[in-house]
């Protein structure tokens, strides 16, 4: 069975060199010359646990290839995957521009049935839209050529995409063609060796399943994150809090962690998203509204606890910083708590000295330049600075050598933004700790 991934992003990657692994003929296609080329020479455009070993172990065997001819790749395969950006336009809606030129140059290059599925995150009549141009480029052509369009979001975790993908929980597809659903069906049967997972349902339902599981999940953080604060007004440990309502099955422990706030490429763009298409349909979703509100407030949290310590004035300051990334085991910095920490610092005077062990490259190349220092390891970071700030939970943050630090540090202070230290231990320590919600 052959397939072509459009994109080579996170999601495309992923999905692509999954795929090949277990035995399909993926060809990638990408319009970026200079990542298609880096990848037949084994260089990964993005970091992803796993990946790297996966990419290159399919690309040597011949199942997995890499091509900027979509026109090429797509003959002979069965299913054609969109998996290009959707990029928040200035309002919040999802841009669908890049999706949309690959339905069009699908239709205007097929030569026979096709099953067209968006993996790219898309909002609700997307289905439709790409059903409309691919139909409009055949009609230029004067083709019967026939296809069927599907959506087939994708559920990945940056830092365990791999593993999700290969043991997914739930595969859901949107469908309203028997030929396209068997398609997609016996695609996907590898991956339901140990049980059906595939949920079935109608094109908009699978669009919205997407939005919904993302907004939900922003959901729990952000109300994770109120109810912190509200802790540290009355005198309450957020951290028991969680642990009170976490037994409880009906909640459950994940995703209610307080912390400095969620980023990534996923939780901001699509909670806008979905606020602004119940806009366009006349409806305001109250509780996402103040979800993303409390997530744009949450950000500045650590340095209003930074400046209630030293003073407005950071002048004359250095910060050291753990984590760079929005979480661990990733090199994305998109939305990062970490980027409006840094500017707020910098603002109001202070110095920055930051590592983080997998984004400092990708911080310096695109997000964060020289608006800081980087440092050669976490220790480093430390010397002579005023305080430590955790903000990303990197496993080689959760130990350190405390009498180590104690030395290292001007100032014996801790702001951990992910309340992953124990406040009374760092104390009798004659450390300072400032967490979240305690």
């Amino acid at each position: 069975m052959k397939i072509t991934v459009v994109g080579t992003g996170y999601v495309g990657l992923v999905s692509g060199a999954c795929f090949a692994d277990v035995g399909l003929e993926v060809i990638c296609v990408d319009v970026d010359k200079k990542k298609i080329d880096g990848l037949k020479n084994g260089i990964m455009p993005i970091y992803e646990p796993g990946l790297e070993e996966i990419v290159k172990r399919n690309y040597a065997s011949g199942r997995l290839q890499f091509s900027t001819d979509l026109g090429e790749a797509i003959q002979g395969s069965e299913v054609a995957f969109i998996a290009v950006g959707t990029p928040p336009g200035e309002d919040g809606s999802a841009d669908l521009k890049y999706v949309l030129a690959v339905a069009d140059e699908i239709g205007a290059k097929m030569s026979d049935y096709i099953v067209v599925a968006t993996k790219s995150t898309v909002p609700v009549t997307t289905g439709e839209k790409v059903r409309a141009s691919i139909k409009a480029a055949l009609e230029k052509r004067n083709s019967e050529f026939t296809f069927a369009v599907a959506s087939n979001p994708e559920f990945l975790k940056e830092g365990a995409a791999v593993e999700d993908f290969m043991k997914p929980d739930r595969i859901v597809i949107g469908v309203d063609d028997e030929r396209a659903e068997g398609i997609m069906k016996r695609l996907y049967k590898p991956f339901q060796l140990n049980g059906d997972r595939i949920i079935f349902m109608d094109i908009p339902s699978a669009e919205m399943t997407k939005y919904t599981a993302n907004a939900m999940l922003a959901t729990k953080i952000s109300f994770m994150n109120d109810i912190a604060n509200l802790c540290e007004l009355v005198g309450a440990n957020a951290n028991m809090v969680r642990k009170g309502i976490g037994s409880d099955p009906r909640i459950g422990t994940k995703f209610i962690y307080p912390g400095v706030g969620y980023g990534g490429s996923c939780f901001p763009k699509d909670v806008k998203a979905i606020i602004k298409t119940g806009k366009q349909y006349g409806y305001d979703l109250k509780v996402l509204q103040a979800v993303e509100d409390v997530n744009d407030a949450q950000k500045h949290v650590l340095v209003k606890k930074i400046k209630n310590h030293f003073g407005e004035d950071l002048t004359g300051k250095t910060f050291a910083m753990w984590g760079l990334s929005f979480k661990p085991n990733t090199d994305d910095l998109r939305e990062a708590p970490a980027i409006v920490i840094i500017d707020e610092l910098i603002a109001a005077g202070a110095t920055v000295k930051g590592y983080d062990p997998i984004a400092m490259k990708e911080a310096q190349h695109i997000y964060i330049g020289d608006k800081i220092t980087y440092a050669k390891d976490a220790y480093d970071a430390c010397v002579d600075a005023d305080a430590l700030l955790l903000v990303t939970e990197w496993s080689e943050f959760r130990i350190p050598s405390w009498e180590a630090l104690g030395k290292l540090l001007n100032g014996k202070v801790v702001f951990d933004g992910r309340n992953i230290y124990d406040k009374k231990y760092l104390e009798e320590l004659g450390f300072v700790h400032y967490g979240i919600g305690v």
